[in-house]
């Protein structure tokens, strides 16, 4: 028996529902940017403002908005390994909200015959 071509219908169907299912796997997420910062600290006879500098740190600085305000926290490297896949979800989230979104549209635009998506 052979399989009939599927329709552009049903293609996206079936790209909605991949795109579901791998963000009900994601677990938990942690937004924001994480860095590393070497600082210098201001003091005058500091290591840190010798030349060459020897700075301080490395400092681990997760930084996110909480109701339109930026904050900010030092992670310990042991809190960095421990949430590590947490950052990694949010961004693939956001991958995948973002591939959704777009297959949304383009469902959106074929259904009303709309000639671009914007």
């Amino acid at each position: 028996m052979v399989a009939m071509p599927a329709t552009d219908q049903q293609r996206q169907q079936q790209a909605r529902q991949r795109l579901t299912r791998q963000i009900a796997d994601l677990g938990f997420v942690l937004p924001g940017s994480v860095v590393t910062r070497l600082v210098r600290c201001g003091k005058t006879n500091c290591r840190c403002q010798d030349d060459p500098p020897q700075l301080h740190g490395p400092y681990i600085q997760w930084t996110r908005k909480v109701a339109g305000r930026t904050r900010s926290r030092l992670l310990s490297p042991e809190q960095y390994q421990r949430y590590q896949p947490w950052f990694d979800n949010a961004r693939r989230l956001r991958t995948l909200t973002t591939e959704l979104e777009a297959l949304s549209l383009q469902a959106a635009a074929a259904a009303e015959g709309w000639n671009d998506t914007a």
